[in-house]
Order: structure tokens, then C-alpha cells, then sequence
């Protein structure tokens, strides 16, 4: 259960994926963090982290927590979100592959590609430019596990980073809209706290 308290909270989608990282990451760069699974949970938090995992479980766990309208009608009014992977996927208002029964919380004007990268073994890791996170001297060297990547990015998005080497070379990896933010890739496994670090900025500033 969410405490409620008078400082900035940041909920961890807690239905599925790699909750535990995240808030650990978040805990690291200063933030207060609790696991959301009820609506009750969600109506308590500042903003929220939906994290990666598997993007049609994460879908109907969140119409079986009855989490699916609440989450969307918290986004509308503005909830600041970042989505790492499924999360992603999760945040996107078009899913270009998507299962016949698939939805998403939306909120990004963005197309994504699940799995775009590849299995489990064509996991990969890179370095990263990610504008207005990271400093151009010293890239994010960012994890990517069976991840999407942005098809096409809407007028009212943003592209923060694309990969510059290999095959994927030009496909973007992290957008912005508004107080959304989300990444193909994973930086709680990374070991480098910046992208946390700077939504948790952005919830302050909200």
C-alpha cells in the first residue's frame, strides 16, 4: 500500500516486469517510491513508472487490477510517466504489430514495433546520446532486451536518442511528450542512474 505523504511519491507499475530495479534506481537519485497494483495505490502517487516486462501480460493484468481507466484518466490530467520497453509500448497511442486484443494506456503520440529488436538473444547494449539527459562527452550505455523501437514519431512528440551503429542504425529509442518519457531500453539494469535521474527532476518541476 502507497503511504501517503506530503513529499513527491513515484509508484512503480507493479503488475508485472522489473519493478524492483526501477525502484531502486529511483531511491538512489532521491526519490520516495511504492509498488502500485490497486487504483486506490495509483491515486496516491505524484508520478509513475511502468516498467519493462511483456507488453500483452502487462495489458490484461492491468484490466484485471481494474487499473486499465484510472491509469488513463490520471495521464490525461497530466500524471508525469516513464515507460521503459514494454512500458513503452504500454504508453504509445499506436502499437504497429500489435495483437488483435492488445490496448494501450496511450498518451504518446507515437507508433512503436514490439520486439523490433529481436529475441532474447539478439539482446544487446550501446552507447547512447539522449538529448537533455545526458551530456554529449559522456553517453548512456543503454540495454536492450527483446526491446521496441519507434516506428514513427507524431507532430506532438519529441525524439530524444536513436541508435547510431548496426542495423538499427537511425530507429529511435526515446521520445518525450509533454511529462511522458519513455526508452526502448532498459537503464535500471545499466548501472547508470541518469534517466531516472532526470524524470525525477521533471516530477519535481511539475
Amino acid at each position: 500500500m502507497c503511504p501517503l505523504v506530503s513529499t513527491p511519491l513515484i509508484g512503480v507499475l507493479a503488475v508485472q516486469g522489473d519493478v524492483r530495479e526501477h525502484a531502486h534506481a529511483l531511491e538512489r537519485v532521491g526519490a520516495r517510491t511504492c509498488a502500485v497494483r490497486r487504483p486506490e495505490e495509483l491515486t496516491a502517487v505524484d508520478a509513475l513508472v511502468i516498467p519493462g516486462g511483456e507488453s500483452t501480460v502487462m495489458d490484461k493484468l492491468v484490466r484485471a487490477f481494474g487499473l486499465q481507466e484510472p491509469l488513463r484518466e490520471r495521464l490525461r490530467d497530466g500524471l508525469p510517466a516513464y515507460g521503459s520497453c514494454a512500458g513503452m509500448i504500454m504508453l504509445a497511442d499506436r502499437i504497429a504489430d500489435a495483437r488483435p486484443d492488445q490496448e494501450t494506456l496511450g498518451g504518446l503520440d507515437v507508433t512503436v514495433r514490439r520486439n523490433a529488436f529481436g529475441r532474447q538473444v539478439d539482446s544487446f547494449e550501446t552507447d547512447l546520446q539522449v538529448e537533455g539527459i545526458v551530456e554529449p562527452e559522456r553517453p548512456l550505455r543503454a540495454v536492450f532486451i527483446r526491446a521496441p523501437w519507434v516506428e514513427s514519431v507524431g507532430p506532438q512528440a519529441q525524439a530524444l536518442a536513436t541508435v547510431e551503429h548496426g542495423p538499427a542504425a537511425g530507429r529511435v529509442v526515446a521520445v518525450r511528450q509533454g511529462s511522458l518519457i519513455a526508452t526502448s531500453f532498459h537503464p535500471e539494469m545499466g548501472g547508470d542512474d541518469r534517466v531516472h535521474a532526470a524524470f525525477v527532476q521533471m516530477v519535481r518541476s511539475a
